[in-house]
């Protein structure tokens, strides 16, 4: 890969943290504004006046992806793959957890009739991939989770391997090269969950959009950026025939490529800018309370909904989604960070007990090739 620059000095790109709130707002638009309770047999669409505009609000999930791609290559820097696997799972799992059992409990006290559960529900979806043990999410929105987790496994894998990054153009061109083989002939299940073969280009534009943010300037770049934002826009344009199929929309392929060109370029231009004109503790509050809210908002949000009333209306909707705000905000105030540094410290004790260190030594060159090294902080751009 050719040589780059020296790593920039800021430790935060704070509008990122502002395009997460856009992102899971798109998401939740499209739970409350089109899909509604449908899912569950209750109504078709929440709000039919939203509609032509909410039905497109999935397309915050992949969105979330090119942004994890870039967080977890600057979180994956300076660090081994026993480190990054430490920082990923004690930034996700207790998080998950709390909100996972507070939807369990909700729902299992005041769902019914709408929603039941069982506790071996909830024993399932503690391994987040519950269908694996013949349960079904405690939430929908959770499936994502389970991308998530999976990039991250090929991340720590790649770094165990000592390639990433320094053979990122080879991972992200065979991985492309395995995308389209599946989707456009083979359509094999195993390959489309084990190499995300309906996400892999937003991930890879994440990727490489880092490999610009930390200096790197050459045509191999920009040709692969241009084929990840092509191959990106492709798995959303694919999705929608199967989606069209699940909701019994009808989605706009032209509409839904133009989203996904301008938020991947957003995404880009995010990166670049150093500063926000909002307090630092807003914008820190805005992408603390991303993770939970999203978390929280569907299943948990659909309980309390009903409960208000069986026809849900704007008015309805709107106390609800704010009332989620609140409450991962209270998550994200109170119970997140103490369960996050409580696991990661206890983790790391572990590892260091089996020699495992989690960041690398000074000179070694073996996983973070040219010694570029991470800033002593990089973790607060990674924490979310």
């Amino acid at each position: 890969m050719p040589s780059v620059a020296k790593q920039p000095d800021p430790t935060r790109v704070p509008v990122l943290d502002l395009l997460r709130l856009a992102a899971v707002g798109a998401v939740i638009l499209y739970h409350y504004g089109f899909w509604g309770t449908a899912s569950h047999g209750v109504q078709k669409v929440a709000m039919p006046y939203l509609a032509p505009v909410a039905q497109y609000g999935f397309l915050g999930v992949p969105v979330f992806f090119a942004i994890s791609g870039f967080v977890i290559a600057y979180s994956a820097e300076g660090r081994t793959p026993v480190g990054f696997a430490i920082a990923r799972f004690s930034r996700i799992y207790p998080t998950f957890v709390i909100c996972m059992t507070l939807t369990f409990l909700v729902t299992l006290l005041l769902g019914y009739p709408w929603f039941q559960v069982t506790w071996g529900q909830w024993l399932a979806n503690l391994i987040i991939a519950a269908p694996m043990l013949g349960q079904p999410y405690m939430d929908d929105a959770y499936w994502s989770l389970v991308i998530e987790v999976v990039f991250y496994a090929w991340v720590a894998l790649f770094l165990a391997w000592g390639v990433f990054p320094r053979r990122i153009d080879t991972i992200i061109v065979v991985w492309i090269a395995i995308t389209f083989a599946n989707e456009l002939t083979l359509d094999v299940p195993l390959f489309e969950k084990l190499f995300m073969a309906d996400d892999s280009g937003f991930f890879a534009v994440g990727l490489l959009i880092y490999e610009h943010y930390r200096g790197r300037r050459d045509m191999r770049l920009y040709s692969l950026l241009t084929l990840a934002m092509g191959t990106a826009t492709f798995q959303a344009v694919h999705k929608l025939e199967r989606l069209g199929v699940h909701t019994h929309g009808s989605f706009d392929p032209r509409v839904v490529a133009a989203i996904c060109i301008v938020s991947l370029a957003i995404v880009f231009a995010a990166t670049r800018i150093k500063s926000v004109l909002l307090p630092d503790s807003v914008v820190r509050a805005v992408g603390g309370i991303t993770y939970p809210l999203y978390l929280l908002h569907l299943q948990l949000g659909y309980v309390i909904l009903l409960l208000i009333t069986p026809a849900p209306n704007a008015l309805s909707t709107t106390l609800v989604v704010a009332g989620m705000v609140v409450l991962a905000w209270f998550v994200w105030r109170f119970l997140e960070a103490p369960a996050h540094y409580r696991v990661r410290d206890g983790l790391t004790t572990l590892a260091s007990r089996y020699g495992w260190p989690s960041r690398i030594r000074a000179g070694d060159a073996r996983i973070n090739p040219g010694n570029i090294a991470a800033p002593a902080e990089a973790g607060r751009i990674a924490n979310h």
